[in-house]
């Protein structure tokens, strides 16, 4: 099963690169980028702690994953 966040960063492909192309319309529509990910997200959900919450909880991301996207966005100076 292929996971809709590592394939939204591109892979194995230059996932840096990847990232910074996206940077622009994910702050711009968090919700509307992780929706068109492949993420299953309430409209009615807009705070961006409480669709990290929504995604961990409804089980589309398990705990690795957010403890690796909050490392790159660390990284990023996110």
């Amino acid at each position: 099963m292929s996971n809709p966040l590592f394939d939204m960063l591109g892979g194995n492909k230059n996932i840096i690169a990847n990232i910074m192309s996206m940077l622009p319309n994910f702050k711009n529509n968090p919700l509307g980028a992780l929706q068109s990910a492949g993420f299953n997200i309430p409209n009615n959900i807009y705070n961006p702690q409480e669709i990290v919450r929504y995604l961990v909880q409804s089980g589309q991301v398990n705990q690795n994953q957010l403890d690796y996207a909050q490392k790159m966005a660390k990284m990023l100076g996110l």
